[in-house]
């Protein structure tokens, strides 16, 4: 298994390309999972376990790797699949989200598969707004599901979306402010819009970058400025048909679009994103998810594209 990810640090030149490679997975049958690479720190067989009493359910128990205690969950019981067998049999793949380090204990490790964004797809609407399917891809004629991680870890730890008392600004000015916010996450995107509620701002939400980009361009097209019209705009990094990179390069490639304010707001984790924000001309890159972190620079921003559209 040490083979299958010795080069996952590498891997990161894939970035900007609207490229991604995806680990490949099993949980009990024969279906495939995917999840992104860059997620992914290591992949193990089932440690040693120690049971947490009175744990969420889909808590295998605590696994200590590196110095390090980390939870393992059970990705098959945390999107609704019978459990897997706590036998110490089966791997563990240890992640990073949203500022932590998890394992999600899965049946079978397959093997690492290099995508173009614009194959991975939004799951069928039939799927409904209880699936935890992020998006699926083709490969070798089997669907491949992936899993919206983040809406498990959510389900799990309940985090907050309140901003705290005191972070919200009284004086803020948010009459006219508009946001658009690109997530192909509905849990993701839920939050980032509990948080905008909370300052009282309006926001248009779309659930890729192909999805994003095309509000852009309609937007130009009804003959709005969007320089006047957008305060920013808040935009995942990996997401279905067009990742964030790809997205923010397009905006500043465009003469009606490049001077937008992009705040790359993500679960991806590493020392690549603030070289991929300079890349591609993102203004900024905050890891997910701190909603009194989102707030002040949403506020911050506020305050001065106010200043401007009043000058």
């Amino acid at each position: 298994m040490t083979s299958i990810l010795a080069s996952v640090d590498q891997r990161t030149k894939l970035a900007g390309h609207n490229r991604m490679e995806l680990l490949l997975f099993r949980l009990q049958g024969n279906q495939r999972f995917g999840i992104n690479v860059f997620k992914v720190k290591e992949v193990i067989a089932c440690p040693p376990l120690t049971q947490v009493p009175e744990a969420h359910p889909v808590m295998c128990g605590l696994a200590h790797l590196r110095g390090r205690t980390i939870s393992i969950l059970d990705l098959a019981l945390g999107i609704g699949y019978p459990p897997t067998p706590r036998n110490g049999s089966g791997y563990v793949i240890v992640t990073e989200y949203n500022r932590s380090i998890q394992g999600f204990l899965v049946g079978r490790v397959d093997r690492i598969i290099n995508l173009g964004w614009q194959q991975i797809l939004p799951p069928p609407k039939g799927a409904g707004r209880n699936s935890y399917l992020t998006a699926v891809t083709e490969f070798e004629s089997e669907l491949i599901e992936i899993i919206d991680v983040e809406k498990i870890l959510q389900e799990i730890t309940g985090a907050s979306e309140e901003v705290s008392a005191g972070v919200i600004e009284s004086t803020l000015e948010t009459q006219g402010q508009h946001i658009l916010v690109v997530d192909d996450s509905l849990v993701a995107r839920n939050q980032v819009k509990r948080v905008l509620d909370q300052l009282g701002v309006t926001a248009t939400l779309a659930k890729d970058g192909e999805e994003a980009w095309q509000l852009l361009t309609n937007w130009i097209a009804e003959g709005k400025d969007l320089t006047q019209f957008l305060s920013m705009i808040i935009s995942d990094i990996e997401m279905p048909r067009m990742d964030g990179y790809t997205l923010t390069t397009k905006i500043r490639e465009h003469p009606q679009t490049n001077q937008l304010y992009v705040l790359l707001h993500t679960s991806l984790s590493g020392v690549f994103n603030q070289a991929m924000v300079e890349k591609v001309g993102a203004d900024r890159f905050l890891a997910k998810f701190s909603p009194d972190e989102l707030a002040k620079i949403v506020q911050e921003r506020l305050k001065l594209f106010a200043i401007k559209r009043a000058a």
